[in-house]
C-alpha cells in the first residue's frame, strides 16, 4: 500500500543495498521482486533507486572494496545533528554525517553491539513510497547479540517505546510501536549468531509465494540459507542475494 510521507520518528524510513556488483544486483532484484531501477547522475555517485509500481521502495550504492555486501536500514530523525550526539552518548559510533543536497541528511552508524545502520532526516526524499505488500519492504528487525542493551540503546538514542512480544527462553522479542502499530523489532539472536558474529539488521520483503520466490532466488545466483517454513506471520525463508547480502522473504497474507 502507498504510505504517507509522515513516517513516525524512529521508524524505518528507507533501505539501501551496499553492493560490490551493481549490474548483478540489479539483475537479481528486478528478477525476484519485479522492481524497476533508475540510476542517478555522478553528483549522487551513481546511486540506484528501485521502484515498484512507480513508487520508490529501496536504493543501492557501490560498496567499498573489501567490505561485505549488506542492506542498511535507516531510521527516521527530525534532527540529524542531535541524533548523532545521542548515538555517541549512548555507546554507539557515528561514522559520518552527510547532507544530500535537496534530499536530506544521512548518518552512518553502528549501535553499541556493532550492528550497522543509518539515520535519515528527510527533506526532498521522504523515504518509502510503498510498503506491506508483495515485492516491497514489509518489516525490519534487529537480530541482537545483547538484547537488553539493544532495547536501552534504541529507546535512548532514537526515542523508541518498546513492547514485549515474547519473553520465553526460545523466543525473546520486543517491538517499537506508535499508536499500537508495530514498526520495527528487536529479536534476541544470541542463540543462533555464532562466535565472532555481530548483531545485524534484517530486512524482510513481501512475496506472494515464498516457495516460488526462493526458487527464483536460487536461479538468479542467490542462496537459500533456511528452508521455507511456516510462522505466525507467514511463510518465511532467510536468504543471501547474488553478492552475499542477507535478506528474508515472507509470504504476505
Amino acid at each position: 500500500m502507498p504510505i504517507p510521507t509522515d513516517i513516525a520518528l524512529g521508524a524505518p524510513v528507507w533501505l539501501d543495498l551496499q553492493s560490490s556488483d551493481i549490474a548483478r544486483s540489479i539483475e537479481f532484484y528486478t528478477g525476484v521482486f519485479g522492481w524497476t531501477h533508475e540510476q542517478a547522475g555522478p553528483e549522487y555517485n551513481g546511486y540506484v533507486n528501485f521502484s515498484k509500481n512507480g513508487y520508490r521502495v529501496a536504493g543501492m550504492a557501490q560498496n567499498q572494496p573489501g567490505m561485505p555486501d549488506l542492506w542498511t536500514v535507516y531510521l527516521k530523525t527530525a534532527d540529524a545533528e542531535a541524533t548523532a550526539i545521542a548515538i555517541t552518548a549512548n555507546g554507539g559510533h557515528v561514522f559520518f554525517t552527510h547532507e544530500v543536497p535537496g534530499l536530506g541528511t544521512m548518518i552512518g552508524l553502528a549501535d553499541p553491539s556493532g550492528a550497522a545502520l543509518g539515520a535519515w532526516q528527510p527533506s526532498g526524499h521522504p523515504g518509502f513510497g510503498l510498503v506491506n505488500e508483495a515485492g516491497v519492504p514489509v518489516w525490519q528487525e534487529l537480530h541482537a547479540t545483547d538484547y537488553e542493551g539493544a532495547l536501552t540503546f534504541y529507546r535512548d538514542a532514537f526515542g523508541w517505546t518498546t513492547t514485549v512480544m515474547s519473553d520465553s527462553e526460545d523466543f525473546r522479542m520486543s517491538t517499537f510501536s506508535v499508536g499500537g502499530d508495530p514498526l520495527a523489532g528487536i529479536f534476541d539472536a544470541s542463540g543462533y549468531l555464532g562466535v565472532g558474529q555481530t548483531a545485524r539488521w534484517m530486512p524482510y520483503f513481501g512475496v506472494e509465494d515464498a516457495d516460488a520466490a526462493a526458487s527464483v532466488v536460487i536461479s538468479l545466483g542467490g542462496t537459500q540459507l533456511d528452508p521455507v517454513t511456516d510462522s505466525p506471520f507467514g511463510r518465511v525463508s532467510r536468504l543471501a542475494d547474488s553478492t552475499g547480502a542477507l535478506l528474508t522473504i515472507i509470504q504476505v497474507m
